[in-house]
């Protein structure tokens, strides 16, 4: 909403509270509500506006908003009827990229929504969750000290028998020391690149030579390994909803475009700092 709307809103939510004359089960959307200057006001009109409303207004009931959205649409209608304030170049142009914006967003809702069946999100979440592979989850513990020569040393003690969660407890400089070097489970691109690679090549029980990360020298150890199980379907519901929305719309659109005869050349040549010279549209 520019600023313009947003001080006409808040002017007019200002004088409200009541209901409208007409009963609400005899109007329609043609249903005129208000004149000026000859031109008329219809709910289809308020329906619009209450729609772009911002979020706190949208909570507001019925009663509370109608006097404020008409208020908006009367204020708006006697300043665009003015003297001097006949349709410019600028304002044709922008209500043509109003409407174009409006036609494309009312076709993008109409393929979202067809998008999206019970039998889709099932057949996606088994692909993806199911039956894809969702990678390993690693769970491991590591001693964290400043320097090479120090983790060097530390990993030949634990290796010949020294107990790591005591020499973690005792000897590492990293929070987890105090419970043992632990840091339970996680999974591909949770920990920084050199310790996850290092982790990766590891085979449960070994001890790493040091690795080297921006918060020192590690010594690891790799306690177990297990394959990552399914989320609930639930849980990724609206994650495959908006891939299956998304995809249907990039290829609807792809298809269009396809489809059309597009003959773009004479913007291959333009100059694209005219992209700057808002002026024109003065003229």
């Amino acid at each position: 909403m520019s600023e313009t709307r947003k001080i006409l809103a808040a002017a007019a939510m200002a004088l409200s509270v009541a209901l409208p004359a007409q009963a609400q089960d005899e109007l329609a959307v043609d249903s005129v509500v208000a004149t000026v200057n000859g031109t008329d006001i219809t709910v289809g009109h308020m329906l619009m506006v209450r729609a772009g409303l911002p979020e706190q207004y949208q909570q507001l009931p019925d009663a509370a908003l109608w006097d404020g959205i008409l208020n908006q649409i009367i204020q708006q209608e006697v300043l665009s009827q003015s003297e001097g304030e006949a349709e410019t170049l600028r304002t044709r142009i922008a209500l043509e990229n109003e409407e174009r914006s409006l036609r494309a967003a009312e076709a993008i809702t109409k393929v979202a929504e067809a998008a999206v069946t019970e039998e889709l999100i099932q057949k996606a979440y088994e692909d993806e969750y199911v039956n894809g592979e969702l990678g390993m989850e690693y769970n491991a513990s590591h001693i964290l000290v400043e320097t090479e020569e120090e983790a060097t040393a530390i990993a030949a003690e634990v290796r010949d028998g020294a107990d790591f969660a005591e020499t973690a407890k005792t000897k590492s400089t990293g929070p987890s020391g105090p419970n043992g070097g632990s840091l339970g489970w996680f999974s591909e691109g949770m920990m920084v690149a050199p310790f996850q690679e290092a982790v990766e090549a590891m085979e449960p029980g070994a001890v790493s030579d040091p690795v080297q990360t921006q918060f020192g020298w590690h010594v690891i150890k790799l306690n177990e390994t297990r394959n990552m199980e399914a989320p609930e379907l639930d849980a990724v519901r609206a994650e495959i909803v908006q891939k299956l929305q998304a995809d249907a719309v990039q290829a609807h659109i792809d298809g269009l475009v396809e489809g059309a005869e597009v003959d773009s050349k004479a913007a291959e040549t333009v100059d694209t700092s005219v992209l700057s010279n808002l002026d024109l549209l003065d003229q």
